[in-house]
């Protein structure tokens, strides 16, 4: 029985695949059978003894098969640019040890045995970023992942600071390299592995982040004395988009019981800008567009996508899984997604220095000789424009390459590594948001806002203090973002009222 892989237990569910495939390798065994059955048909067969891409036509002797797996590693192993991060080049050579073990892709023993481990004893193999356009496979790259396997490339040091030769490393790990065979090579990097591992990474922290959100979005609001009439069910029952209903329930269970909102009930205010009046709506769209992306990746991390593909019965088919397409969009989408989520984000924080209804402007008494928290929206401005360029979809986009025997290319790799950038950029943008509202808050007392808003305000100042006068600001940003990476804010909701939708 394969380990289906969710993005919701990636972790938990890649470490079973991989101990469950120490203990199995029988599909892998029953795919070898058919290539090694095909090796003496007498046919041409794609990549086990012919060449690749626009050299398919050409014959390789059975003599030359062995030089013809390890050249494609030698020849393909021509990334640039920086290197993949540690975390996610754990999960390429995961997701590929993953994919080969569902046995459809006729590699040897000895070599699926070579990958599992260096999973085992931790060997990362260094791993250029750029390179890949997302058609045959993420070629580039995982010819790098996968050349220290035969001793070659480069790896991590073990602290992942640094690269190192590979033979040293496998020499201390007493791990021989390995000799590839028929359709070794070219099942080690056909396929979607780094578009995978990238979106996979980025998804995983993005469920934690959709919550966050939502309940910054509930401090702002509770700090510029916002109505929660907008998230009246009854408003969200006639325009029914999933995402749209959580966060609207979301934040009514987060401003319940609120005595700030209880003050200003009847203030005769009419409505709120849209940045806290469609918070559902905005944050709503953005869940959504992130579930698809979700629901792409997790097929994605449970299918095949080398080429040729074997089959039980015999037969072996040249097609096109490796193409990066479903991944591109979906992709695309998702930074879309995360780059709208920082845009209303930087909006609230402009609203909190405003100097609204009793707020001092800037969030600080004595400005003036202090600036107060005017820089800090600065940044998020600076970032929210990066992420709208970082947005633009690379997915329109196409170059033939192999001579044009690839005449349509996916370029999902670069959507991968964009997407990588607008995650990294919107938890800046919202540790801002999250560091403003908190000092707005202060402002309030002894008002208490809602149960959840004010267990989010708790968690904040258990690593943050109210500011008083300007100070370094940095190193608060920093534990803000770290808050927001672990998800700390929705966690202690859960733990201590209920958990967000």
């Amino acid at each position: 029985m394969n380990q289906t892989i969710t993005i919701k237990n990636l972790y938990e569910d890649l470490g079973a695949s991989m101990a469950a495939l120490r203990q199995d390798h029988s599909a892998v065994d029953r795919s070898r059978e058919v290539v090694l059955a095909a090796l003496e048909d007498g046919k041409p067969h794609y990549g086990i003894n012919t060449g690749f891409g626009i050299l398919a036509n050409k014959r390789i002797s059975r003599e030359e098969l062995n030089d013809l797996q390890t050249n494609i590693l030698l020849s393909h192993a021509c990334g640039v640019g920086d290197p993949v991060p540690p975390e996610i080049t754990r999960l390429m050579l995961q997701l590929k040890i993953h994919a080969l073990g569902l046995g459809n892709s006729g590699i040897s023993r000895p070599t699926f045995a070579q990958l599992l481990a260096f999973d085992e004893h931790d060997i990362l193999p260094w791993v250029p970023s750029r390179g890949s356009v997302g058609a045959s496979g993420d070629l580039a790259p995982l010819a790098h992942m996968c050349l220290p396997l035969i001793g070659r490339g480069e790896v991590w040091d073990e602290k992942r600071r640094d690269r190192t030769s590979a033979a040293p490393a496998l020499a201390a790990a007493g791990i021989e390299p390995v000799s590839l065979s028929a359709k070794d090579g070219l099942a080690l990097i056909n396929g979607t592995q780094l578009m995978a591992a990238y979106g996979a990474y980025i998804l995983e922290r993005a469920q934690r982040l959709i919550l966050e959100v939502d309940v910054l979005a509930a401090m702002s609001l509770e700090a510029l004395q916002g109505s929660a009439a907008p998230f009246d069910a009854r408003v969200h029952e006639i325009r029914p988009h999933p995402g749209q209903g959580q966060v609207a329930q979301n934040l009514r269970m987060l401003l319940r019981d609120s005595e700030i909102m209880d003050s200003h009930r009847d203030c005769g205010k009419v409505q709120d800008p849209y940045c806290l009046r469609c918070v559902p709506q905005v944050h709503g769209a953005s869940r959504d567009a992130l579930r698809y992306a979700t629901q792409v990746i997790e097929t994605e991390l449970n299918s095949v996508t080398d080429n040729p593909l074997v089959f039980d019965g015999g037969d072996i088919i040249s097609a096109g899984n490796f193409h990066g397409q479903p991944l591109a969009l979906a992709l695309d989408f998702a930074a879309i997604a995360l780059a709208e989520l920082g845009s209303i984000s930087e909006r609230r924080t402009y609203l909190l220095l405003e100097g609204h209804d009793g707020l001092p402007k800037l969030l600080m008494q004595d400005t003036g000789v202090n600036s107060g928290f005017m820089i800090p929206q600065y940044t998020a401005a600076a970032l929210v424009s990066e992420n709208k360029i970082l947005a633009h979809p690379a997915s329109v986009d196409s170059i033939p390459t192999s001579l044009g025997q690839e005449d349509h290319v996916s370029m999902g790799s670069i959507s991968a590594i964009k997407l990588l950038g607008v995650m990294r950029n919107l938890e800046r943008i919202l540790a801002v948001e999250m560091l403003t509202a908190g000092q707005a808050l202060d402002f309030r007392a002894p008002l208490k806002p809602g149960r959840g808003v004010m267990i989010g305000h708790e968690v904040l100042r258990q690593h943050v203090a109210h500011a008083h006068r300007d100070y370094e600001v940095r190193n608060d940003l920093d534990h803000c973002a770290q808050l927001l990476h672990e998800g700390a804010l929705s966690r202690a909701v859960a733990d201590q009222l209920e958990p967000l939708l």
